[in-house]
């Protein structure tokens, strides 16, 4: 993992007066004094984002947070701008979005691809080994009609990928890390898309009712499992290195906050991050109270 030695000394102490969870498209910039944690449209980066500023706030930081805001392509901006000070992020998706052409072969090729390409006034800080990638995902039907099983491949649709229906967020469709690049790279030409949700219950609960038979979902996600779907190789790496990274708004933490944050990166693997979002949605439990019991239990809380 590479940590950003320049960041802790661009990055500055600061602290909020409350929780609230305002809306950063009406507001502007984020106050001097105020960390201002954001969150992507699906929960698991609402949980991320939860941990993040509960960890920041066993600092004696004080956070606001603005959580659910909608998808990278609007997030980016606002952090660009610096309405929100912090975002869980993730590296591959990350580079997609900034380098459609990049494909780094490692985390740390990863992390410097996005390194050359990130905005002037942002800062990534240390991958933790959790990833949530994206994946073309079949249902339990699907699968059986066409002999598919983990072991089959992406490319094992080419040929009837246009009897097929895939679901996923609106953004998917033009996306290289979507219907861009299962197009470019394998092929794929589906008979048409639904548009959903980012990998949450629309997504889920069309495959389940077969209303799509191919969809976009999270790696990380119990329902899987849970569901018999099945999850097909990437072997040409489409999706690339998905490893959940703290993004930050330069100017805007201290020293003391951006290794708050470095120690959720080192305890966060991807078999905690499965755990944890099963607490979140198989058992519905609410996302700041499995995030403050895993910084708890991890010592960091």
């Amino acid at each position: 993992m590479v940590a950003l030695a320049a960041a802790t000394a661009l990055l500055a102490g600061c602290s909020s007066d409350g929780d609230t969870n305002e809306n950063p498209l009406t507001g502007g910039k984020a106050s001097g004094d105020s960390v201002v944690v954001g969150s992507n449209n699906f929960p698991e980066s609402n949980l991320l984002a939860d941990i993040y500023g509960e960890a920041l706030k066993a600092k004696g930081i004080k956070v606001t947070y603005k959580q659910n805001i909608g998808s990278r392509e609007t997030t980016y901006g606002l952090i660009k701008n610096g309405s929100i000070s912090v975002m869980p992020e993730y590296n591959g998706a990350l580079l997609a979005h900034l380098d459609q052409k990049a494909a780094p072969k490692t985390l740390d090729e990863t992390t410097k691809a996005v390194n050359a390409k990130l905005d002037s006034q942002l800062t990534l800080l240390n991958p933790a080994s959790a990833q949530a990638k994206d994946s073309v995902t079949v249902n339990a039907e699907t699968a059986e009609k066409y002999h598919l099983t983990g072991k089959s491949s992406i490319a094992d649709l080419k040929d009837v990928a246009k009897d097929l229906v895939i679901g996923a967020s609106p953004e998917f469709q033009t996306r290289q890390q979507g219907l861009v690049g299962l197009k470019s790279v394998y092929g794929l030409e589906f008979k048409s898309f639904k548009a959903l949700d980012v990998g949450g219950p629309l997504t889920r609960a069309a495959l389940e009712k077969d209303d799509v038979q191919v969809a976009d979902i999270f790696t990380t996600d119990p329902k899987i499992t849970e569901e018999k779907f099945v999850v097909l190789q990437d072997p040409k790496n489409l999706f690339g290195f998905q490893n959940v990274q703290p993004l930050v708004h330069k100017g805007t933490l201290s020293k003391e906050g951006v290794a708050a944050l470095n120690a959720v990166s080192a305890k966060l693997d991807t078999e905690t991050l499965l755990e944890l979002d099963t607490q979140l949605q198989a058992e519905k439990k609410d996302p700041m109270d499995v995030a403050k019991a895993w910084l708890k239990s991890a010592g960091l809380g």
